[in-house]
């Protein structure tokens, strides 16, 4: 009986022995995966960010056309307001 429980206990330190030893792995290998994909998002804004400033002009000429009729009419609305508010005028309260 002594013999089974002494093969118990030795098994049983085994046991935790080799699942501590796959816990640091597990963990060794969460945070290089972490950092790694840290560092490969963070070259991802960054390349993300450099074609964002280079394309968006593009995209921008490219979709003039289709925003003309819009800008058209709001440069018609601002002639028609600027033309009935007549010349500016001073402020009726100044501070003095």
């Amino acid at each position: 009986m002594v013999t089974f429980a002494v093969l118990a206990l030795v098994v049983g330190i085994l046991w935790l022995a080799a699942s501590l030893v796959g816990f640091v792995f597990k963990l060794t290998f969460a945070v290089v995966g972490s950092l790694v994909g840290l560092l490969a998002g963070m070259a991802g804004l960054l390349v993300g960010g450099v074609l964002l400033l280079l394309l968006a002009p593009v995209l921008a000429l490219a979709l003039l056309p289709l925003a003309m009729p819009a800008l058209i009419v709001m440069a018609l609305v601002w002639l028609v307001v600027r033309a009935t508010r007549g010349a500016s005028s001073t402020p009726a309260m100044t501070a003095r």
